[in-house]
């Protein structure tokens, strides 16, 4: 499969990039039936790349991107003991080249990233489904930390009903 070689994105791997976010949409919407249909985006990719605030890397194999991820600083929520965290997102690597590892090496280097900058709090999200991807990133040192729940209830897209008085 030759070397690997890990790098910040640059604004010239766009077209790629923008290819590796509608396929994590398209993996992702069988995890979620509220993901709208048609041609949607997730990301400001340029808009990362550029920023201060995130680091978007990649990894590239022959000269073709074959893995992603960003780290972005958020403020926390006012309640927490922690001001700010990293938040990492875009974690995509082409399907010829999973289970060797990319992911892992994006986000220590995210990691990384973001302890340099002071930030020692990380988190994602990922679909409790996804169960592939959720051992990847308790293999990676993450824990479960919270499940978010919802409730769809078809009887609002009916309209009102009469009442019986």
């Amino acid at each position: 499969m030759g070397e690997f070689f890990l790098r910040k994105a640059t604004v010239s791997d766009l077209e790629h990039l923008l290819r590796f976010e509608q396929e994590i949409i398209r993996a992702e919407r069988r995890f979620d039936p509220t993901i709208r249909k048609g041609q949607i985006s997730y990301y400001d990719i340029e808009e990362l790349i550029l920023s201060d605030e995130a680091e978007v890397l990649v990894i590239e194999n022959k000269d073709k991107l074959v893995a992603s991820g960003y780290a972005k600083i958020r403020e926390a929520r006012h309640y927490l003991d922690h001001e700010v965290y990293a938040y990492l997102g875009f974690m995509y690597t082409d399907p010829e080249c999973r289970g060797m590892g990319l992911n892992r090496k994006i986000v220590d280097a995210l990691r990384e990233w973001s302890y340099n900058r002071g930030v020692k709090e990380v988190r994602l999200t990922v679909y409790q489904e996804n169960l592939g991807a959720v051992k990847a990133y308790e293999k990676a040192g993450f824990k479960k930390h919270i499940i978010e729940m919802r409730l769809e209830d078809d009887k609002l897209d009916e309209g009102p009903t009469e009442s019986a008085s």
